[in-house]
């Protein structure tokens, strides 16, 4: 699954345009690298989200099938380090 739609569907992200706007602005790693909006996740990444004064790590545990899922059944798609 893209990135940009994988933040969206697991709700890191409220909306694909605010991923794909982090995306655009190198805020978004995988595995320490920065990632544009077409990279591929797996199970297993580890995602970096790089605020201003924090960052947040999460663990891909699986993919998703559907476009979006519940913000209860978070944990188990990613897990939060």
């Amino acid at each position: 699954m893209r990135c940009d739609k994988f933040l969206n569907a697991v709700n890191i992200t409220k909306r694909r345009a605010v991923a794909e706007d982090m995306l655009a602005h190198q805020v978004v790693f995988v595995n320490n690298s920065p990632v544009k909006k077409s990279k591929e996740i797996k199970v297993g990444d580890i995602i970096e989200i790089r605020y201003l004064e924090r960052s947040d790590k999460f663990k891909v545990l699986q993919i998703p099938t559907t476009k979006s899922t519940p913000k209860s059944k978070m944990d188990e798609y990613v897990e939060k380090l």
